[in-house]
């Protein structure tokens, strides 16, 4: 299993209308075969400057290529991601063996 997780600023207002709609359009990758519990999430701790989060599983890492490459996350990436997102933080997990 593979948890694909990315903490981010949005370039816009805090309760704004286009805040409000990226995150709407984001639900969108929570569509795409082989993305298991998406979730979209907020930020409280005043450790760092990150708003919000995103975290979903895949099966394994063929499913994360595979979701990786599908045109509708390519296209959220171009036309929504990078426009909007002011700065992020990628990290991805496996699981460590039980023991």
């Amino acid at each position: 299993m593979i948890r694909h997780t990315v903490a981010f600023r949005l370039r816009h207002p805090e309760g704004s209308a286009a805040e409000t709609a990226f995150l709407t359009d984001a639900r969108v990758l929570a569509t795409i075969p082989g993305v298991e519990r998406f979730e979209q999430l907020r930020q409280t701790s005043a450790k760092n400057d990150f708003t919000f989060g995103f975290s979903m599983e895949f099966a394994d890492a063929a499913a994360y290529a595979a979701y990786d490459q599908h045109p509708d996350h390519r296209a959220f990436v171009a036309d929504r991601w990078v426009p909007e997102v002011e700065d992020f933080l990628e990290i991805d997990y496996e699981p460590l063996p039980a023991g």
